[in-house]
């Protein structure tokens, strides 16, 4: 850094904050660490009463940190976010829509393995409203080697490590299985949880069953449901090992794709995911009708955007897959699934 006088310092850096003073009016940073001196600062820089300055001398080859943000910021921002202007060497990122949120995570470790560069962001596959913070970008410090941003840029690749998708599906059927709700011995508990769960992302119910333990008008019910063109098929119960649960044979008979059966969640080991012709069809456990927060409040964002659920996806959510099952339930601001 140099001192300079103020009038000289136009197009130059600040190396620290300016405060202003104004009694009874004011009292703050004026002048950010990093701000680049304009025409009109110098009258108020001097009103301030700084005849001098110090100032960095950016060379060749190095990249202010404001421009440095725009550059990280680009390597994130996709589709449906928003972002703020360059303050401190910061940007965030922030969603224009609800919907479900996805982090590269190899890209983004890439990036951020790279020294005097930052990528902070919420957890991937979670489910974001409008409005939310998404991401913050920066470099350390005040002024950054271009070459480390062509690195990080390499790392990054030609997309964005960032991805905010919108709710897709609108329609679900609900098939509550047993054959004590078929018969009216109990009330049936399980719909209205399932069918809560999935106002909230925007899904309508619009076709209720309840086939009872018969395997084949559970599988007609499914092809039923199918036929009627909905988005989501969910089948209720009926996922254990009982001799009377049969909804997994019944998700096979209709020729849907099993994906998985079981995972390594608690609650929601016995979880079912399958496809039928493009169509989510999933078998629910009875945990999710009595548990607070399970499997199918993990997977529910992906389902309701649209992203095809892989067994790789089920498979890697034992770390985080158990829930702590707190007196107060505070998901999803708690470690479960993450």
């Amino acid at each position: 850094m140099k001192l300079i006088p103020t009038q000289d310092a136009v197009g130059h850096m600040l190396c620290h904050d300016m405060t202003q003073i104004i009694p009874g009016q004011y009292k703050g940073a004026r002048f950010r660490k990093g701000h680049v001196v304009q025409p009109e600062d110098v009258p108020v820089l001097l009103s301030m009463g700084k005849e001098h300055l110090y100032v960095w001398e950016l060379t060749p080859g190095m990249v202010h940190e404001n421009d440095a943000a725009e550059r990280l910021c680009a390597l994130c921002r996709n589709d449906h976010m928003e972002r703020t202007e360059a303050k401190e060497g910061k940007i965030e990122l922030t969603a224009a829509i609800d919907g479900l949120f996805q982090v590269d995570r190899r890209r983004l470790n890439a990036v951020n393995a790279l020294e005097d560069i930052m990528i902070a962001t919420r957890h991937g596959n979670t489910a974001v409203r409008k409005g939310g913070k998404l991401a913050g970008t920066r470099v350390i410090p005040l002024v950054i080697a271009e070459e480390k941003l062509r690195r990080a840029e390499e790392a990054a690749g030609s997309t964005p490590l960032l991805t905010l998708t919108p709710w897709k599906l609108k329609t679900a059927a609900v098939i509550a299985t047993g054959n004590e709700v078929a018969k009216g011995l109990i009330t049936d508990a399980f719909t209205p949880v399932v069918e809560a769960k999935l106002t909230a992302f925007g899904i309508r119910t619009v076709r209720r069953s309840t086939p009872g333990d018969d395997m084949d008008k559970i599988t007609q019910e499914i092809l039923a449901a199918r036929n009627a063109g909905v988005d989501l098929i969910l089948c209720t119960g009926g996922m254990s090992v009982d001799p009377d649960d049969r909804t997994p044979g019944a998700v096979r008979a209709s020729g849907a794709r099993v994906v998985s059966y079981g995972a390594p969640v608690l609650p929601g080991a016995m979880f079912l995911v399958s496809y039928l012709e493009g169509v989510p069809v999933l078998g629910l456990p009875g945990c999710v009708m009595y548990a607070q927060s399970t499997i199918f409040d993990l997977l529910l964002p992906r389902i309701a955007a649209g992203v095809p659920i892989s067994r790789k996806d089920i498979t890697e959510m034992g770390e985080g897959g158990l829930c702590l099952g707190c007196d107060i339930c505070t998901y999803p601001d708690c470690g479960f699934g993450k």
